[in-house]
Protein backbone atom coordinates (compact mmCIF):
# COMPACT_ATOMS: atom_id res chain seq x y z
CA UNK A 1 0.00 0.00 0.00
CA UNK A 2 2.95 2.35 -0.40
CA UNK A 3 4.62 3.94 -3.42
CA UNK A 4 6.73 6.91 -4.42
CA UNK A 5 4.09 9.60 -4.73
CA UNK A 6 6.41 11.83 -6.79
CA UNK A 7 6.18 9.37 -9.72
CA UNK A 8 3.09 10.23 -11.79
CA UNK A 9 0.20 7.78 -11.74
CA UNK A 10 -2.12 7.72 -14.73
CA UNK A 11 -5.70 6.51 -14.31
CA UNK A 12 -8.18 6.07 -17.12
CA UNK A 13 -11.90 5.47 -17.00
CA UNK A 14 -15.31 6.83 -17.89
CA UNK A 15 -15.93 10.03 -15.94
CA UNK A 16 -18.84 9.39 -13.58
CA UNK A 17 -20.41 12.77 -14.34
CA UNK A 18 -19.73 13.41 -18.02
CA UNK A 19 -19.83 9.84 -19.30
CA UNK A 20 -16.70 10.59 -21.35
CA UNK A 21 -13.39 8.67 -21.22
CA UNK A 22 -10.81 10.64 -19.21
CA UNK A 23 -7.19 10.34 -18.20
CA UNK A 24 -6.24 11.56 -14.71
CA UNK A 25 -2.66 12.26 -13.69
CA UNK A 26 -1.78 12.01 -10.00
CA UNK A 27 1.42 13.52 -8.58
CA UNK A 28 2.26 13.65 -4.89
CA UNK A 29 -1.26 12.60 -3.91
CA UNK A 30 -2.90 15.42 -5.86
CA UNK A 31 -4.85 15.42 -9.13
CA UNK A 32 -2.29 17.14 -11.36
CA UNK A 33 -4.31 16.95 -14.55
CA UNK A 34 -7.51 15.61 -16.06
CA UNK A 35 -8.33 15.47 -19.74
CA UNK A 36 -10.53 13.58 -22.12
CA UNK A 37 -8.90 10.49 -23.56
CA UNK A 38 -9.56 8.52 -26.73
CA UNK A 39 -7.36 5.65 -25.60
CA UNK A 40 -9.73 3.81 -23.30
CA UNK A 41 -9.60 0.18 -24.33
CA UNK A 42 -12.84 -1.39 -25.48
CA UNK A 43 -12.66 -4.07 -22.79
CA UNK A 44 -12.54 -1.29 -20.17
CA UNK A 45 -15.53 0.59 -21.58
CA UNK A 46 -17.48 -0.28 -18.41
CA UNK A 47 -14.74 1.03 -16.11
CA UNK A 48 -15.85 4.22 -14.40
CA UNK A 49 -13.81 6.69 -12.39
CA UNK A 50 -15.17 8.83 -9.55
CA UNK A 51 -14.15 10.52 -6.31
CA UNK A 52 -13.91 8.17 -3.34
CA UNK A 53 -17.06 7.79 -1.28
CA UNK A 54 -17.31 9.57 2.08
CA UNK A 55 -19.30 8.03 4.94
CA UNK A 56 -20.04 10.12 8.02
CA UNK A 57 -21.49 7.24 10.05
CA UNK A 58 -19.69 3.90 10.26
CA UNK A 59 -20.30 2.17 13.59
CA UNK A 60 -18.13 -0.79 12.73
CA UNK A 61 -17.06 -3.03 9.89
CA UNK A 62 -15.78 -6.52 9.13
CA UNK A 63 -16.53 -7.82 12.63
CA UNK A 64 -14.92 -4.76 14.26
CA UNK A 65 -17.29 -2.86 16.55
CA UNK A 66 -16.03 0.66 17.21
CA UNK A 67 -18.15 0.75 20.37
CA UNK A 68 -17.15 -2.75 21.42
CA UNK A 69 -15.46 -3.56 24.71
CA UNK A 70 -12.58 -5.42 23.03
CA UNK A 71 -11.64 -2.77 20.43
CA UNK A 72 -7.91 -2.41 19.67
CA UNK A 73 -5.90 0.01 17.55
CA UNK A 74 -5.13 -2.85 15.17
CA UNK A 75 -8.86 -3.46 14.76
CA UNK A 76 -9.36 0.09 13.47
CA UNK A 77 -6.84 -0.42 10.67
CA UNK A 78 -8.28 -3.84 9.86
CA UNK A 79 -11.75 -2.33 9.51
CA UNK A 80 -10.41 0.55 7.42
CA UNK A 81 -8.89 -1.84 4.88
CA UNK A 82 -12.30 -3.49 4.43
CA UNK A 83 -13.94 -0.06 4.14
CA UNK A 84 -11.48 0.99 1.41
CA UNK A 85 -12.28 -2.24 -0.43
CA UNK A 86 -15.89 -1.03 -0.70
CA UNK A 87 -14.89 2.31 -2.20
CA UNK A 88 -15.04 4.56 0.87
CA UNK A 89 -11.89 6.67 1.12
CA UNK A 90 -13.00 8.97 3.95
CA UNK A 91 -15.11 8.01 6.94
CA UNK A 92 -16.02 8.98 10.48
CA UNK A 93 -15.78 6.06 12.92
CA UNK A 94 -18.91 6.47 15.02
CA UNK A 95 -19.34 5.72 18.70
CA UNK A 96 -22.90 5.34 19.91
CA UNK A 97 -24.63 5.65 23.28
CA UNK A 98 -22.64 3.76 25.88
CA UNK A 99 -21.20 4.02 29.36
CA UNK A 100 -18.90 6.90 30.20
CA UNK A 101 -16.00 4.51 30.70
CA UNK A 102 -16.54 2.78 27.36
CA UNK A 103 -16.66 6.04 25.43
CA UNK A 104 -13.49 7.33 27.07
CA UNK A 105 -11.67 4.06 26.41
CA UNK A 106 -12.69 3.68 22.78
CA UNK A 107 -12.06 7.29 21.81
CA UNK A 108 -8.59 6.88 23.30
CA UNK A 109 -8.03 3.67 21.33
CA UNK A 110 -9.17 5.18 18.04
CA UNK A 111 -7.02 8.25 18.57
CA UNK A 112 -4.03 6.01 19.28
CA UNK A 113 -4.76 4.05 16.10
CA UNK A 114 -4.54 7.21 14.00
CA UNK A 115 -1.21 8.05 15.62
CA UNK A 116 0.19 4.73 14.43
CA UNK A 117 -0.89 4.92 10.79
CA UNK A 118 -0.50 7.72 8.25
CA UNK A 119 -3.05 6.01 5.99
CA UNK A 120 -5.63 6.08 8.79
CA UNK A 121 -4.90 9.76 9.35
CA UNK A 122 -5.50 10.42 5.66
CA UNK A 123 -8.74 8.42 5.65
CA UNK A 124 -10.23 9.46 9.00
CA UNK A 125 -10.62 13.24 9.48
CA UNK A 126 -12.33 12.72 12.83
CA UNK A 127 -14.95 10.86 14.82
CA UNK A 128 -18.72 11.02 15.16
CA UNK A 129 -20.48 10.69 18.52
CA UNK A 130 -24.11 9.60 18.14
CA UNK A 131 -25.58 9.89 21.61
CA UNK A 132 -25.62 9.48 24.54
CA UNK A 133 -27.49 12.80 24.46
CA UNK A 134 -30.58 11.55 22.63
CA UNK A 135 -34.25 10.88 23.42
CA UNK A 136 -34.87 8.09 25.91
CA UNK A 137 -38.41 7.62 24.60
CA UNK A 138 -39.39 4.29 23.10
CA UNK A 139 -39.02 4.38 19.34
CA UNK A 140 -37.00 7.58 19.16
CA UNK A 141 -34.04 6.00 20.94
CA UNK A 142 -34.02 3.07 18.50
CA UNK A 143 -31.67 0.35 19.70
CA UNK A 144 -29.57 2.70 21.87
CA UNK A 145 -29.40 1.29 25.42
CA UNK A 146 -31.69 3.42 27.57
CA UNK A 147 -29.59 2.92 30.71
CA UNK A 148 -26.77 4.96 29.15
CA UNK A 149 -28.86 7.78 27.67
CA UNK A 150 -28.36 11.05 29.54
CA UNK A 151 -28.71 14.81 29.36
CA UNK A 152 -26.11 16.81 27.43
CA UNK A 153 -23.04 17.80 29.41
CA UNK A 154 -20.47 20.20 28.01
CA UNK A 155 -17.98 19.10 30.66
CA UNK A 156 -18.47 15.39 29.95
CA UNK A 157 -18.20 15.96 26.21
CA UNK A 158 -14.95 17.80 26.89
CA UNK A 159 -13.58 14.62 28.46
CA UNK A 160 -14.49 12.65 25.34
CA UNK A 161 -12.90 15.28 23.13
CA UNK A 162 -9.71 15.14 25.17
CA UNK A 163 -9.61 11.33 24.94
CA UNK A 164 -10.16 11.61 21.18
CA UNK A 165 -7.27 14.01 20.78
CA UNK A 166 -9.68 16.77 19.72
CA UNK A 167 -10.84 14.65 16.80
CA UNK A 168 -14.61 14.52 17.46
CA UNK A 169 -15.89 16.50 14.48
CA UNK A 170 -19.58 15.55 14.54
CA UNK A 171 -22.08 14.92 17.31
CA UNK A 172 -25.73 13.83 17.10
CA UNK A 173 -28.07 15.15 19.79
CA UNK A 174 -31.79 15.41 20.55
CA UNK A 175 -32.49 19.16 20.86
CA UNK A 176 -35.48 18.76 23.19
CA UNK A 177 -33.28 17.66 26.11
CA UNK A 178 -32.52 19.95 29.04
CA UNK A 179 -29.30 21.83 28.33
CA UNK A 180 -29.31 20.93 24.63
CA UNK A 181 -29.28 24.49 23.28
CA UNK A 182 -26.25 25.46 25.35
CA UNK A 183 -24.52 22.26 24.29
CA UNK A 184 -25.29 22.90 20.61
CA UNK A 185 -23.98 26.47 20.76
CA UNK A 186 -20.82 25.33 22.53
CA UNK A 187 -20.08 22.65 19.92
CA UNK A 188 -20.96 24.94 17.02
CA UNK A 189 -18.66 27.66 18.35
CA UNK A 190 -15.88 25.07 18.56
CA UNK A 191 -16.33 24.15 14.90
CA UNK A 192 -17.99 20.81 15.57
CA UNK A 193 -20.75 19.75 13.18
CA UNK A 194 -23.93 19.30 15.19
CA UNK A 195 -26.68 16.99 13.95
CA UNK A 196 -30.09 16.22 15.36
CA UNK A 197 -31.25 12.63 15.53
CA UNK A 198 -33.13 10.11 17.66
CA UNK A 199 -35.34 13.03 18.54
CA UNK A 200 -38.97 13.75 19.19
CA UNK A 201 -38.40 17.51 19.14
CA UNK A 202 -41.25 19.89 18.38
CA UNK A 203 -41.15 22.30 15.45
CA UNK A 204 -40.27 25.15 17.78
CA UNK A 205 -37.41 23.17 19.32
CA UNK A 206 -36.08 22.23 15.90
CA UNK A 207 -36.11 25.86 14.77
CA UNK A 208 -34.25 26.92 17.94
CA UNK A 209 -31.72 24.12 17.43
CA UNK A 210 -31.00 25.29 13.89
CA UNK A 211 -30.58 28.85 15.13
CA UNK A 212 -28.15 27.52 17.76
CA UNK A 213 -26.06 25.73 15.15
CA UNK A 214 -27.54 22.37 14.14
CA UNK A 215 -26.93 21.73 10.45
CA UNK A 216 -27.50 18.00 9.89
CA UNK A 217 -30.37 15.56 10.38
CA UNK A 218 -28.98 12.15 11.26
CA UNK A 219 -30.57 9.32 9.19
CA UNK A 220 -33.83 11.22 8.71
CA UNK A 221 -36.89 8.99 8.87
CA UNK A 222 -35.17 6.59 11.24
CA UNK A 223 -34.51 6.88 14.95
CA UNK A 224 -38.19 7.81 15.01
CA UNK A 225 -41.23 6.40 16.78
CA UNK A 226 -43.45 4.10 14.74
CA UNK A 227 -46.57 6.10 15.66
CA UNK A 228 -46.36 9.86 15.31
CA UNK A 229 -48.82 12.71 14.78
CA UNK A 230 -49.51 13.12 11.08
CA UNK A 231 -48.87 16.88 11.24
CA UNK A 232 -46.87 17.65 14.39
CA UNK A 233 -43.85 15.38 14.12
CA UNK A 234 -40.08 15.85 13.81
CA UNK A 235 -39.86 14.89 10.14
CA UNK A 236 -41.85 17.71 8.53
CA UNK A 237 -39.93 20.57 10.15
CA UNK A 238 -36.58 19.02 9.28
CA UNK A 239 -37.66 18.59 5.67
CA UNK A 240 -38.99 22.14 5.52
CA UNK A 241 -35.90 23.83 6.99
CA UNK A 242 -33.49 24.74 4.19
CA UNK A 243 -30.60 25.08 6.63
CA UNK A 244 -30.78 21.38 7.52
CA UNK A 245 -29.11 18.74 5.39
CA UNK A 246 -30.46 15.26 6.05
CA UNK A 247 -28.45 12.08 5.86
CA UNK A 248 -30.44 9.10 4.64
CA UNK A 249 -29.77 5.37 4.67
CA UNK A 250 -30.24 3.97 1.19
CA UNK A 251 -30.05 0.26 1.93
CA UNK A 252 -33.67 -0.32 0.87
CA UNK A 253 -34.58 -1.48 4.37
CA UNK A 254 -34.52 1.67 6.51
CA UNK A 255 -36.60 3.80 4.13
CA UNK A 256 -39.13 2.98 1.44
CA UNK A 257 -38.21 4.08 -2.11
CA UNK A 258 -41.07 6.59 -2.11
CA UNK A 259 -39.81 8.13 1.14
CA UNK A 260 -36.38 8.61 -0.40
CA UNK A 261 -37.95 10.13 -3.51
CA UNK A 262 -39.92 12.62 -1.41
CA UNK A 263 -36.89 13.52 0.73
CA UNK A 264 -34.79 14.19 -2.37
CA UNK A 265 -37.55 16.23 -3.99
CA UNK A 266 -37.92 18.30 -0.83
CA UNK A 267 -34.22 18.94 -0.33
CA UNK A 268 -32.75 18.74 -3.82
CA UNK A 269 -29.74 16.68 -4.88
CA UNK A 270 -27.30 19.25 -3.48
CA UNK A 271 -28.74 19.31 0.05
CA UNK A 272 -28.92 15.65 1.02
CA UNK A 273 -26.29 13.03 1.76
CA UNK A 274 -26.12 9.27 1.76
CA UNK A 275 -24.81 7.45 4.80
CA UNK A 276 -24.51 3.76 5.60
CA UNK A 277 -25.05 3.58 9.39
CA UNK A 278 -23.33 0.24 8.98
CA UNK A 279 -22.30 -1.80 12.04
CA UNK A 280 -19.72 -4.54 12.56
CA UNK A 281 -22.00 -7.18 11.03
CA UNK A 282 -21.38 -5.95 7.48
CA UNK A 283 -20.47 -9.01 5.43
CA UNK A 284 -21.21 -11.45 8.25
CA UNK A 285 -23.33 -14.59 7.92
CA UNK A 286 -27.02 -14.44 8.90
CA UNK A 287 -27.72 -15.36 12.50
CA UNK A 288 -27.98 -14.06 16.06
CA UNK A 289 -25.41 -11.63 17.45
CA UNK A 290 -24.96 -9.26 20.38
CA UNK A 291 -24.92 -5.50 19.77
CA UNK A 292 -25.32 -2.64 22.24
CA UNK A 293 -26.01 -5.02 25.12
CA UNK A 294 -28.90 -6.65 23.27
CA UNK A 295 -29.52 -9.53 20.89
CA UNK A 296 -29.90 -8.74 17.20
CA UNK A 297 -30.70 -10.98 14.29
CA UNK A 298 -29.13 -10.58 10.85
CA UNK A 299 -31.61 -11.89 8.28
CA UNK A 300 -30.88 -13.44 4.90
CA UNK A 301 -31.96 -10.14 3.32
CA UNK A 302 -29.41 -8.21 5.36
CA UNK A 303 -31.86 -6.68 7.81
CA UNK A 304 -30.68 -6.23 11.39
CA UNK A 305 -33.56 -6.77 13.78
CA UNK A 306 -33.67 -6.06 17.48
CA UNK A 307 -36.88 -7.87 18.44
CA UNK A 308 -36.60 -6.86 22.10
CA UNK A 309 -36.72 -3.16 21.21
CA UNK A 310 -38.80 -3.62 18.03
CA UNK A 311 -36.40 -1.69 15.82
CA UNK A 312 -33.61 -1.96 13.30
CA UNK A 313 -30.13 -2.18 14.79
CA UNK A 314 -28.13 -0.25 12.24
CA UNK A 315 -27.33 -1.47 8.74
CA UNK A 316 -25.34 -4.28 7.16
CA UNK A 317 -24.81 -2.84 3.67
CA UNK A 318 -21.90 -0.59 2.64
CA UNK A 319 -22.34 2.90 1.25
CA UNK A 320 -21.82 1.74 -2.34
CA UNK A 321 -25.07 -0.26 -2.06
CA UNK A 322 -26.90 2.95 -1.20
CA UNK A 323 -25.43 4.62 -4.27
CA UNK A 324 -26.79 1.88 -6.50
CA UNK A 325 -30.14 1.80 -4.76
CA UNK A 326 -30.67 5.54 -5.12
CA UNK A 327 -30.28 5.23 -8.87
CA UNK A 328 -32.81 2.40 -8.90
CA UNK A 329 -35.30 3.98 -6.48
CA UNK A 330 -35.56 7.47 -7.92
CA UNK A 331 -34.09 7.15 -11.40
CA UNK A 332 -31.36 9.70 -10.85
CA UNK A 333 -28.04 9.85 -12.70
CA UNK A 334 -24.82 8.20 -11.58
CA UNK A 335 -23.46 11.71 -11.02
CA UNK A 336 -26.25 12.62 -8.61
CA UNK A 337 -25.91 9.38 -6.67
CA UNK A 338 -22.11 9.59 -6.33
CA UNK A 339 -22.23 13.25 -5.33
CA UNK A 340 -24.73 12.45 -2.56
CA UNK A 341 -22.17 10.00 -1.17
CA UNK A 342 -19.05 12.05 -1.83
CA UNK A 343 -19.05 15.72 -2.79
CA UNK A 344 -22.07 16.67 -0.70
CA UNK A 345 -20.60 14.92 2.33
CA UNK A 346 -17.23 16.61 1.82
CA UNK A 347 -18.93 20.00 1.83
CA UNK A 348 -20.88 19.26 5.02
CA UNK A 349 -17.75 17.99 6.78
CA UNK A 350 -15.69 20.97 5.52
CA UNK A 351 -13.35 18.64 3.63
CA UNK A 352 -13.07 20.89 0.64
CA UNK A 353 -10.01 19.14 -0.80
CA UNK A 354 -12.00 15.91 -1.23
CA UNK A 355 -15.12 14.69 -3.00
CA UNK A 356 -14.48 15.80 -6.59
CA UNK A 357 -12.40 15.03 -9.66
CA UNK A 358 -10.83 18.45 -10.09
CA UNK A 359 -7.25 19.49 -10.73
CA UNK A 360 -5.57 20.45 -7.47
CA UNK A 361 -7.87 18.33 -5.30
CA UNK A 362 -6.73 15.33 -3.30
CA UNK A 363 -6.51 12.10 -5.30
CA UNK A 364 -9.12 10.06 -3.43
CA UNK A 365 -10.39 8.07 -6.38
CA UNK A 366 -12.27 4.86 -7.09
CA UNK A 367 -12.48 2.85 -10.28
CA UNK A 368 -15.52 0.64 -10.61
CA UNK A 369 -17.71 -1.27 -13.01
CA UNK A 370 -21.49 -1.06 -13.16
CA UNK A 371 -23.69 -4.12 -12.85
CA UNK A 372 -27.17 -2.75 -13.41
CA UNK A 373 -27.60 0.04 -10.88
CA UNK A 374 -24.96 -1.38 -8.51
CA UNK A 375 -21.25 -0.61 -8.56
CA UNK A 376 -18.37 -3.07 -8.20
CA UNK A 377 -15.18 -1.44 -6.94
CA UNK A 378 -12.01 -2.46 -8.77
CA UNK A 379 -9.44 -0.05 -7.33
CA UNK A 380 -9.33 2.48 -4.51
CA UNK A 381 -6.78 5.28 -4.25
CA UNK A 382 -6.37 7.18 -0.98
CA UNK A 383 -4.43 10.42 -1.31
CA UNK A 384 -2.80 8.97 -4.42
CA UNK A 385 -1.89 5.65 -2.81
CA UNK A 386 -3.44 2.42 -4.10
CA UNK A 387 -5.06 0.89 -1.02
CA UNK A 388 -7.23 -1.70 -2.74
CA UNK A 389 -7.11 -3.61 -6.01
CA UNK A 390 -9.44 -6.44 -6.90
Amino acid sequence: MTKDKTVPTILEGIHYATGRPVSITIIDGIIAGIEESANLEKENSNLYIAPGLIDNQINGYANVDFSGKSLTAEDVLYAAKAIWRDGVTTFLPTLVTNSHENLLRNFTIMNDALGKSSLLQESIPGFHLEGPYISAEEGYRGCHPVQHIRKPSIAEFGEYQKAAGGRIVEVTIAPELDGAMEFIRSCHNDGIIVAMGHTGASSAQIIKAVEAGVRLSTHLGNGCANFIHRHNNPIWQQLANDRLTPSIIGDGLHLLPEEIKVFVKAKGFDNIILTSDVIFLAGMAPGKYSFLESEVYLTEEGMLLNSERNCLAGASFPLKSGVGNIIKFIGCSLENAIDMASGNVARILNLHERGSLVKGKRADIILFERAGSQIQVKKTYLNGTLVYQE
